[in-house]
């Protein structure tokens, strides 16, 4: 019994871990002395001169990870869910499993050369992939595999 409830605790802490860094990578991109266009003094993209939706608040988070307007509010959105479904062990399962397989999704599409712009919407290409597959590895062990380890059942029959 102790170790289920352990586990419940843990896949919940995992949850609260990912939105909280998905969060502030979120409001980091809305911070524009934390976003800079490399090569140049200018910090990042404006809304007003963007010429479309993609260059709307282009930039490098850290100098690292590049971002625009639409994937600063993705990653705000992801980061709220994530702390909100701390709230329970359930809600914390349900969302470590959905992140998993759609920010694996996201890592894959990062590295395909059509793909690697959403098809024209943010970036996932760079630094992106590999932020986005360690956070999908680490949500599916805790929201997928642990939980099976813990039941002692097979990771196909808990899914």
């Amino acid at each position: 019994m102790e170790n289920i409830q352990t586990a419940k605790m843990v896949e919940r802490y995992c949850a609260l871990a990912i939105g909280i860094l998905f969060l502030l990578l979120g409001l980091a991109g809305f911070t524009p002395a934390l976003v800079s266009l490399p090569g140049t003094s200018q910090s990042f993209i404006s809304l007003d001169e963007s010429p479309n939706t993609y260059a709307a608040g282009f930039g490098y988070i850290f100098g690292l990870f590049p971002t625009n307007f639409l994937h600063n509010l993705v990653r705000c959105a992801v980061g709220l869910l994530g702390i909100a479904s701390y709230t329970s062990a359930t809600s914390a399962r349900l969302f470590n499993r959905v992140f998993a397989v759609a920010y694996l999704v996201l890592a894959i599409m990062g590295l395909l050369p059509f793909a690697k712009t959403f098809f024209g919407f943010m970036p996932l290409f760079g630094n992106n992939v590999l932020v986005n597959a360690l956070s999908a590895i680490a949500a599916a062990y805790y929201g997928i595999v642990m939980p099976s380890k813990v039941m002692g059942v097979n990771v196909s029959q808990n899914l």
